[in-house]
């Protein structure tokens, strides 16, 4: 039988992306369709998100909620995986320009409780038949802004007396939480018991994560590391107590690549494509990112790339304490991305001071990511916690190593080029344990070590590459959890 699910999400790539949570969002569902799961999408109809669809049609008209008057239901395709999408059409809520969630001034919206919270009814809606032509068998929310799609279909239930589906809900960062004041629960048209510590409170808050959590049938977690650290006190944000209450329920299961966007061999968005067979195309690569960014041209320069969000939570402050290390033993570093912007000043202040060995670029170029994985010898995830991680996902695809802190699914697929591992030809790149400088000092300098003898850097560039971290391993995972809800096997 084939299995049917919704995923609730806020973005999915490549029609709408502020994060990795929209790689997972559009790389899982056509993952899942491969095993013969029919897996369909639902989202806000976010300006980019209506323009990137195709056969978009009415499906119902869902009523007024949350004070806004009629909202419909459409359904379109995304044609590169042929995935059903499901868009919420509230242009009140979801027709503004620029990023989803801030304003002009960056500021969170001031209604994005509403917004989100029609996101979850909506989904709601659809678990329960509001498309006549199909009906998941599992809803499957992803982060906080699908939160509370678990408790209106607890709440749907109570009121109909009709058993709703089971909910599995994914936390790709508990971090971010979409908590919001509690006066503001009246307007979520849930049953006011659900405001209460077993429920949707969170120290006299709201919060949309919890509320998934507790309602949820099973969590998932975006791998097997985090799902461990995120039911301690020192990383679970405040929930760990909830969590620890539902170990049984917890899985970790490793976010994927797709390699249909992230392949050296087959991307058009690099200088040259290459591979394990046919490598010389990395050096093109290299040496193209150089003068793309305005660095010494020295193929023998061991080349430092970061893209990332430029946070403590990525571990930014961390990175400039050794930027200085890298450019005395003749590195060069190159930098993609935007966040805070006393981090922002200290990137563009160290690319100042050393113009011919650090770039910096400021904000978010998807093919520049791609020429900064590809060019780059190593790439650095020095973060502070790290869920899953999907830069050194696309390090290792690409040859460059990853050097990483030993957090999350950092920890669970980069292994480090000690001695031991070197000679147990295990290792694929370089991981520091403690957070702190000397231990990224120290992992820099085996880098640089390595590099320099070269048969043996060739060879962990090749392991690395021959890493597998394909979506199908993680889509036959949660599938099983699927069968576990439901009964029920894909065909």
């Amino acid at each position: 039988m084939t299995v049917c699910v919704l995923h609730v999400a806020a973005e999915m790539y490549p029609l709408l992306k502020t994060g990795g949570l929209a790689d997972v969002v559009g790389a899982l569902p056509p993952a899942q369709m491969q095993l013969g799961t029919d897996a369909r999408v639902i989202l806000p109809a976010f300006p980019s998100v209506v323009a990137g669809l195709t056969q978009i049609e009415h499906v119902a008209d869902l009523g007024p909620a949350f004070g806004l008057g009629n909202v419909r239901l459409e359904r379109g395709v995304l044609a590169a995986h042929s995935v059903v999408v499901y868009i919420i059409r509230a242009d009140a809520f979801y027709d503004r320009p620029g990023n989803p969630y801030l304003d002009a001034s960056h500021t969170q919206y001031a209604d994005s409780d509403r917004r989100f919270a029609l996101l979850g009814w909506a989904a709601a809606r659809v678990a329960n038949g509001a498309d006549p032509a199909w009906k998941p068998h599992v809803l499957h929310a992803h982060d906080w802004h699908a939160g509370l799609a678990p408790a209106y279909l607890r709440a749907w239930e109570r009121q109909t007396g009709v058993p709703r589906i089971p909910c599995v809900i994914t936390v790709h960062n508990l971090a971010y939480q979409g908590v919001f004041p509690a006066a503001g629960f009246g307007v979520l048209q849930l049953p006011a018991d659900f405001f209460s510590i077993n429920g949707a409170e969170f120290y006299g808050h709201i919060s949309f994560l919890k509320a998934g959590l507790f309602y949820s049938d099973r969590i998932t977690t975006v791998s097997p590391t985090y799902a461990r650290e995120i039911q301690t006190h020192a990383q679970g944000a405040g929930l760990d107590g909830l969590l620890r209450t539902r170990t049984h329920d917890i899985s970790g299961i490793l976010n994927g690549v797709d390699k249909t966007v992230w392949n050296p061999a087959t991307d058009t968005a690099i200088n040259a494509q290459y591979s394990i067979g046919k490598f010389a195309g990395k050096d093109k690569c290299k040496a193209a990112l150089q003068e793309r960014m305005g660095l010494a041209r020295e193929p023998g320069a061991l080349v430092f790339g970061v893209v990332s969000r430029l946070t403590e939570q990525k571990g930014i402050d961390l990175l400039l304490s050794a930027i200085p290390d890298i450019v005395q033993r003749g590195g060069q570093l190159v930098v993609l991305g935007t966040g805070d912007p006393a981090l922002e000043n200290g990137l563009k202040n160290a690319a100042a001071a050393n113009p011919r060995a650090v770039a910096v670029e400021l904000g978010f170029d998807e093919t520049l990511s791609h020429s900064i994985i590809a060019g780059s010898d190593v790439v650095m995830v020095p973060s502070r916690f790290e869920p899953c991680g999907l830069t050194q996902l696309y390090a290792l695809a690409y040859g460059s190593l990853p050097l990483v802190h030993c957090v999350g699914g950092l920890a669970d697929t980069v292994v480090d080029a000690s001695l031991e591992n070197l000679a147990d030809e295990l290792a694929t790149g370089f991981v520091f344990e403690k957070f702190d400088r000397a231990a990224i000092v120290a992992a820099i300098r085996r880098a640089f070590a390595l590099k320099a003898r070269r048969l043996e850097w060739k060879a962990v560039v090749h392991r690395a590459m021959e890493q597998d971290f394909g979506w199908e391993a993680s889509a036959l995972r949660y599938a099983n959890v699927y069968q576990e809800l439901t009964g029920l096997q894909s065909a």
